[in-house]
Order: structure tokens, then C-alpha cells, then sequence
């Protein structure tokens, strides 16, 4: 018996120690900064320190340089704050490389640290990154005000959605401005000389941009800026400004691109006679529910506007052939774009540099609204509703930046122009750079890439975008013939929005019933006097994962099924579902006919919360609902296991009273 004693309390002091080590764990990435980047001590605006380090491309990982770059705040105010930047330089492998090639990724809103593609331009030249102000440096413009209120306001683009964005992007600039952030420093010329200045520090005389998307509009302001430091400019998806506002007349007529397409090809033929009519046939009746779960009209469309951009396979589930199979193919596989897109785009853009980056665009969305919006276009103006936040969105309380006022319309450039634009790009669509830039381009040239999307199509073909791009750096010369004509594939594939509606919901159920099952037989041992030390320490460890996931699916559909304005993945859903199956399963699993059930059932329940609380917070995105569950099973365990160290011997021998037995509700 003095044994068994014995290896109780080493097994107790075991528990005791993991359980707290999880707990000190969690605390600590819930209060660990978002970024780690500083201003240096004693430094001044335009310093540069670098030391080698290691960057990841598609060819593997390559030595590299890393450092950062000191700016000021805002250029235009002599006492400004200094904020860093981080710069990363990956060397050319040639001995004696030609002028760099400077990084501009789109978004905006979006990270300028990843280039995965960089390995296709380094044969003879170095390719440098410099991080984004407001995402990438020492002062992050993040709007959790923005990304909360979306996420609870159903669908993405209906009137309290708008008023939700309106409120965020109004609490998110007070609160960034309180906090002394000078929010119209965060304009496209600051960022421009931001790249200017880290071209001097790294002693380039001229160099070379290469810039995607919103990173276009960099270029271009660049190229207007500081003409002597370029040598050429490739340009893919090309953003000039004003359209920051997507026209649904050319919406319409990329849509009716794909109606031809579609009639050519026998698979997509077969399932509709007129593929444009079809799409606006569902927009227009969109229906409300798939079987017990609610379907967001406006988020369908949002999430469309976004999946039409791309119709290669690299930007799987959500692109053209999986949106226009979900449009031919019924409720279940709209209702499942709707949730996906409510999932995705509310936390997909650091918001605050969205909204300073795209200010520069403010009137023309003003225009866009008082001239009445979208007119009845196939896919309406969601997707612009959704970044614009509608007609009374964040351009009417943001603060704009009296930088933007001379860049608001295209200009004239001398500078090497590659525009590169594909055939079927919704986001940017080729006729824009045709009409609005190219005719100010004396050196300018377009490539019209058939049946690409947007800029993540120009990637799927590795030799040819490398050609193309080394082909003009080295000579200016223009050479597209390795691209060719690529079909667009109607076929989804295998991850098809109705299966992934069936996945959603089979998940969803399995889980719920796997964790109500469980409880059943937990609870039911628990009445019957209880299970063995050994036996319940195992079902505690055991259990908890699908105790916890299966109480937070139980949650998400009622969520889905009530059509309530939550955010599944918010604390609000996970915290109180995963706190109550993991706090009573465990409870469950410890008690015995000489442990008092209801103190015990209280402090489980308590510790999970608690628990729960804490592990949410140390989580990220959707990996939440996991720390969620590890917190709120660590905090229950410890809870019990002091509860078990504190009673006093004639307790554990005594019997409970009957008040103490297990409530007949549990």
C-alpha cells in the first residue's frame, strides 16, 4: 500500500508539472509581441544594418542577407517617430551580377517578406525585399476592431456588415492614432521612398522593379518619383490608379469570356447552354438555406468576386472553375463558398495599411457610390462592398494622406514599362492598364497572357515567366512565346465546393455525436461510483481532444443551423463549448464515490474556462479552437489535481453526502 501511495503522489507530481509547464506555455505566446522588431538604440532614419541569414524559395533554401532598414514615420513631420523595416537581399549566383531586381508583392494590406519565386531571377542578379510599412515593420496597422465586427455580422457585405466596417475602421484609427501612430504616413509615396531608401543604403545606382497587383501602383509611383534610380519596371496584374473600384461592366465581360469557354468545352457545355445567364440566374435568387444551414447571399458573391481572380490549380479551392461548378452545381455548394468566404476574407487583409494604402483610390469610390453603385451586374458590387466597406465605408473616417493628392490619376513615365496582364483577370483586368497607362508609356510594352487569371497564374508556368521576366531585364526585349495558350480546366477537381459542403457537414456532425457519445459514457461511469485512478487518468488525456472538438462543432452548428451572427472560430463560440465538454468530461473521468462531485464539477468547470480563455488567446486564426482545448484541459486537470492534494484524508474515506451525488441533469 506504501507503494501505491508512493507512485499516486509521483504520478500527481508528473501531472502537477506538465500541466502547469502547458499553462506557463500558453500565457506566454498570449502575451508574446506581434512583431519583434525595433528601432535600434542610437539609430537614425536611413541606417541599414544587414548579417547573413537563410531565405526559403521553391528551389530550396538559399543564403541570403537580413537587416533593417530605419525611415521616418512620416517624411512630411521634421519631429516624426523612426520605425524599422525589415530588408532581406538574396545575392545573385553570378560573379558579376547585373542591377538588382527590387520586390513589390500586391495586396495591399498583405506581407512584402515572401517571394518564393525569387530563385527564377537570381542567375544574374540580386533580388531584395523590403518589408511594407504598417504590415511588415516595427508598427503594425492591424484593426482587430475591423476583423471582430466583420466576423459577427453575418454576411460580408450586407447593410450590418457595413456598418460594422464603418465602426471598426472609426474605433481602429482613434485607438491607432491614440496610440501615436501618425496614420497619414502610411501612403504609397512614403513607401516608395521607403524602397528609395534602401536602395542607397545598398549602394545600387539603379535598379530593377518587379511588382504584382497593388504592388503595381508602388511601381508606378516610383517610376513618377524617382525616375534616374530605374532601369526597367515588369509589371503583372496591373492596378493604375482609380481602380482600386472593380467596373462590373468588365466584370460582366470576363464572366461572358468564360460563357464562351464554356460552351466549347464539353463538360461545361453539357451542364449549361449559356454559362453568363446561369450565374446571373442564381445571383439573383440566391437561395437562403441548404437543408438546416443558412446561406449569406452577399458572401457568396464577395467570396466569387475574389475566387474569379485566378483559375490556376496553385490557387486551389477557392478559383474560377471551383466558383462556376458551385454556381451549376446547387445550395450546398454556395453554402458552403459562404462560409469559407466568411471565414477567410474578415482576417485575410491587415486592415489599418489597407485602408491608408488604398485612400489614394477614395474618390473614385466616392465616385463609384454617387453615381449609384453596381447597375445589375452579374456578381453586384460585393466585392467591392466588402473592401470598400459600401458607400458610407472607412474612405469617409479614415484619414487621408496629403501625399495621395498628386497620384491619383496615371502620368507619364519614361522608365522600361512591362505590363503583363492576363486575358481573364478579374481583379486587374487587362483593358485598364491598356487604356488608362500604357498610352503614357513612350518605352512601355503589354503582353496579353490567354486565359490567365490574375497575378498567381503568371507563376504556373516556371520556365516561361522566367524567360519572359530575365529576357527583358537583361536587354528590354519582350519575349512571351514560351507561354502560349493554356485551356482553362472546368473541372474543379477533386475539392469541389459540394465536397467540401459535405466535408463541412459530416465534420461538423461526426464531431458533435463523437463528443455527446463520449460524454454519455464518461458521465455514466462517474454515476456508477467512478473510474479507477489509472483508468481515469487515461480517459482524461484520451478524451479531451475529442471532447473539445466536438463540443466546439456542436457549437458551430448551431451557429450555422440558427443562422446566429457569430464568428465560429471567435472566443465568443469556442471558449464557452470547448470549456463545458472538456470541464465536464473531466470532471467525469476524476471523480469517485470519495470525491465531493459538485465542488469538484464547479472547479472543472471554472479551471476550463479560464484555461480555455488563455489558450484561445494564445492561439492564431483557426489554430484558436486547439490551444483553446489544450489550455482548458491542462487548467482542468491541474484544478482537480490541487483539489485532490488538498482534501484531507477522512474526506477521501468518507462517503458523499447524499446533497453531493451527481445532478440527474448530468
Amino acid at each position: 500500500m506504501e507503494d501505491i501511495g508512493r507512485r499516486r503522489a509521483l504520478l500527481r507530481a508528473v501531472a502537477l508539472v506538465i500541466t502547469a509547464g502547458i499553462i506557463i506555455t500558453l500565457a506566454a505566446l498570449a502575451g508574446w509581441p506581434h512583431s519583434t522588431l525595433a528601432v535600434p538604440d542610437g539609430a537614425r532614419s536611413g541606417d541599414l544594418t544587414m548579417s547573413r541569414c537563410d531565405y526559403q524559395t521553391e528551389a530550396g533554401t538559399v543564403r541570403a542577407e537580413c537587416g533593417t532598414l530605419v525611415v521616418p514615420e512620416n517624411r512630411r513631420d521634421p519631429a516624426t517617430d523612426l520605425i524599422a523595416l525589415p530588408v532581406i537581399r538574396i545575392p545573385a549566383t553570378a560573379a558579376q551580377p547585373r542591377e538588382p531586381v527590387f520586390r513589390l508583392g500586391g495586396g495591399p494590406g498583405s506581407t512584402n517578406m515572401t517571394f518564393p519565386q525569387a530563385s527564377r531571377l537570381t542567375a544574374d542578379r540580386d533580388v531584395v525585399l523590403v518589408g511594407y510599412r504598417g504590415v511588415d515593420g516595427s508598427r503594425r496597422l492591424d484593426c482587430p476592431e475591423v476583423t471582430g465586427l466583420r466576423q459577427t455580422a453575418g454576411d460580408l457585405t450586407g447593410a450590418k456588415s457595413q456598418r460594422a466596417a464603418t465602426l471598426g475602421f472609426t474605433a481602429c484609427a482613434r485607438r491607432l492614432t491614440g496610440d501615436g501612430v501618425d496614420l497619414t504616413g502610411y501612403s504609397v509615396a512614403q513607401r516608395v521612398d521607403d524602397l528609395e531608401a534602401a536602395r542607397t543604403a545598398l549602394g545600387y545606382q539603379r535598379i530593377n522593379l518587379f511588382s504584382t497587383s497593388a504592388g503595381t501602383r508602388t511601381a508606378m509611383v516610383y517610376s513618377w518619383r524617382h525616375p534616374t534610380s530605374l532601369l526597367r519596371s515588369a509589371m503583372v496584374g496591373v492596378n493604375p490608379p482609380g481602380h482600386m473600384v472593380w467596373d462590373p461592366v468588365l466584370t460582366d465581360e470576363q464572366i461572358s469570356r468564360y460563357g464562351r469557354l464554356c460552351a466549347a468545352d464539353s463538360g461545361c457545355s453539357a451542364r449549361t447552354d449559356d454559362l453568363a445567364a446561369s450565374m446571373r440566374d442564381v445571383t439573383a435568387d440566391m437561395p437562403g438555406r441548404w437543408g438546416p444551414f443558412a446561406i449569406h447571399a452577399g458572401s457568396v458573391r464577395a467570396a466569387s468576386m475574389f475566387g474569379m481572380h485566378h483559375n490556376g490549380r496553385s490557387s486551389a479551392p477557392l478559383n474560377a472553375p471551383t466558383v462556376i461548378d458551385a454556381y451549376l452545381s446547387g445550395p450546398g455548394a454556395l453554402w458552403a463558398m459562404s462560409v469559407l468566404g466568411e471565414l477567410q476574407l474578415p482576417s485575410s487583409i491587415v486592415w489599418g495599411e489597407f485602408a491608408s494604402f488604398a485612400m489614394i483610390d477614395a474618390p473614385a469610390a466616392e465616385s463609384f457610390y454617387r453615381a449609384g453603385g453596381d447597375p445589375g451586374s452579374v456578381l453586384r458590387s460585393d466585392g467591392t462592398n466588402f473592401l470598400w466597406g459600401g458607400p458610407s465605408g472607412y474612405a469617409t473616417v479614415w484619414p487621408d494622406s496629403p501625399d495621395n493628392a498628386e497620384y491619383r490619376t496615371p502620368r507619364p513615365s519614361d522608365v522600361e514599362t512591362l505590363l503583363i496582364s492576363g486575358t481573364l483577370d478579374f481583379s486587374t483586368p487587362a483593358e485598364t492598364a491598356t487604356a488608362d497607362l500604357l498610352p503614357l508609356l513612350p518605352k512601355g510594352h503589354q503582353v496579353l497572357l490567354p486565359e490567365r487569371g490574375h497575378s498567381a497564374d503568371f507563376w504556373d508556368d516556371a520556365d516561361a515567366s522566367r524567360h519572359l521576366l530575365n529576357t527583358f531585364y537583361d536587354s528590354g526585349t519582350v519575349d512571351d512565346s514560351a507561354f502560349g495558350t493554356r485551356p482553362v480546366d472546368f473541372d474543379p477537381g477533386p475539392l469541389s465546393m459540394p465536397a467540401i459542403a459535405a466535408i463541412l457537414a459530416a465534420v461538423t456532425a461526426g464531431g458533435s455525436v463523437l463528443a455527446l457519445a463520449l460524454l454519455a459514457v464518461l458521465v455514466r461511469g462517474a454515476r456508477r461510483g467512478g473510474f479507477r485512478p489509472r483508468a481515469g487518468m487515461w480517459f482524461r488525456i484520451l478524451t479531451a481532444l475529442p471532447l473539445g472538438l466536438g463540443g466546439w462543432l456542436l457549437a458551430v452548428l448551431l451557429v450555422w443551423t440558427l443562422d446566429l451572427n457569430a464568428y465560429i472560430a471567435g472566443a465568443a463560440v469556442v471558449v464557452p463549448a470547448v470549456s463545458a465538454a472538456v470541464g465536464l468530461g473531466t470532471w467525469a473521468a476524476w471523480i469517485r464515490h470519495d470525491r465531493p462531485r459538485r465542488t469538484a464539477l464547479t472547479v472543472a468547470l471554472g479551471a476550463a474556462v479560464a484555461g480555455a480563455l488563455l489558450g484561445y488567446a494564445a492561439g492564431a486564426a483557426l489554430t484558436a479552437p486547439l490551444t483553446a482545448i489544450a489550455g482548458a484541459t491542462a487548467a482542468a486537470n491541474l484544478a482537480l489535481v490541487i483539489l485532490e492534494l488538498r482534501l484531507r484524508p477522512r474526506d477521501r474515506q468518507a462517503a458523499p453526502a447524499s446533497g453531493d451525488q451527481v445532478p440527474a441533469g448530468i
